[in-house]
């Protein structure tokens, strides 16, 4: 299994759950991160004294997938994910080494 990171201009996440939930894929997280992005406009862009930089509100977009299908979400990210700027955003692949699912335990049962 993979986890796939992308960070996304705030004004494309819409559209990049859209294709993502439309062909299928499904458990997605998505969390307003602060970054630094190139901003689209001076609307976007504000300034961090805390971190002494300009910063933009992105979307953390993370979704959990079989190996067999991190191409094609990468594929819809890139081209959902497009502000018409060279620097767009960033797509990270990791690796999940275990998977455990929560669930209610019976009595008696314990854990692995």
């Amino acid at each position: 299994m993979k986890e796939i990171k992308a960070f996304i201009h705030r004004n494309r996440i819409p559209d990049v759950i859209h294709a993502l939930k439309s062909a299928g894929f499904s458990n997605l997280s998505i969390v307003d991160v602060k970054g630094t992005l190139n901003a689209l406009d001076n609307k976007e862009q504000d300034y961090s004294v805390a971190l002494g930089t300009a910063i933009i509100t992105e979307m953390k977009l993370e979704l959990v997938c079989g190996e067999q299908n991190v191409d094609d979400a990468i594929r819809l990210i890139r081209e959902h994910g497009r502000t018409g700027q060279q620097d767009a955003g960033w797509i990270y692949v990791i690796e999940i080494d275990k998977a455990i699912r929560i669930e209610e335990m019976a009595e008696g049962q314990s854990d692995p």
